[in-house]
């Protein structure tokens, strides 16, 4: 198979980490994996704030780039569940989050991660309910974390989730702009209910999320350190 690496703009800007540990976890399991220069912003931003005009063309150019690929791989549950529900495209039926096509395409059975910490798995509200990556809470469903079982491979790790698990943290892209209080409010709301497990690090698959509680955290003086869920997977690459 031929994989496009989709890299989020704000990814590439802020978290490179998180793109590189992708990449590397890919060629880890052999996939040929190609990452177009020319890419963009998926659009995302634009339409969330109403200005769907604007994401359309943006959609179209990732379309006709990664038109060519078997699969569109991506460190961003947020911006490939944007591509995914919200656009029908070609690109729109082969885009998976970076956990979503570890656990469901190619069925991987170890990671090379070793990462000795407790960790707090943070579940982005994209994540679960547009993306499935784990079981929503407001459902009669058997409970699974696509995250979790990833993490379970990695040596040393020890995996613990927070009270009310996939509560929003508040983030949400232009709601954390126009509602700054009750944003914070909620991001605080769920820091401290991560913190209380115990967990040295708090995880995710959404990168703004860990952003936005990272700005709090930082603010507050808050012992708890944060890392993208590739990091850890790839942590012994």
């Amino acid at each position: 198979m031929k994989i496009g690496l989709f890299i989020p703009c704000y990814v590439n800007a802020l978290f490179p980490e998180a793109g590189v540990a992708t990449y590397r976890l890919l060629n880890y399991y052999g996939v040929d994996t190609d990452y177009p220069l020319q890419q963009t912003c998926c659009g995302q931003p634009m339409a969330n704030a109403g200005f769907e005009s604007e994401a359309v063309p943006l959609l179209q150019r990732m379309d006709n780039l990664f038109s060519a690929y078997d699969y569109v791989v991506a460190p961003s549950a947020s911006c490939v569940a944007f591509v995914k529900t919200q656009h029908v495209c070609q690109t729109s039926t082969k885009i998976y989050d970076v956990c979503e096509f570890l656990h469901d395409v190619l069925n991987v059975d170890d990671v090379p991660g070793c990462f000795p910490h407790k960790v707090s798995v943070h579940n982005s509200c994209h994540g679960v309910r547009e993306l499935h990556l784990s079981s929503a809470s407001e459902l009669n469903e058997t409970r699974y974390s696509k995250i979790k079982d990833l993490l379970a491979m990695v040596e040393g790790i020890e995996v613990l989730e927070p009270r009310r698990v996939d509560e929003c943290c508040g983030f949400g892209g232009m709601f954390a702009v126009e509602e700054p209080s009750v944003s914070v409010c909620m991001g605080k709301d769920k820091l401290h209910n991560h913190i209380a497990t115990g967990a040295e690090y708090i995880t995710g698959a959404d990168s703004s999320c860990l952003m936005h509680l990272q700005g709090i955290a930082r603010r507050e003086q808050l012992p708890i350190q944060f890392i993208h869920v590739t990091q850890i997977l790839a942590a012994g690459l």
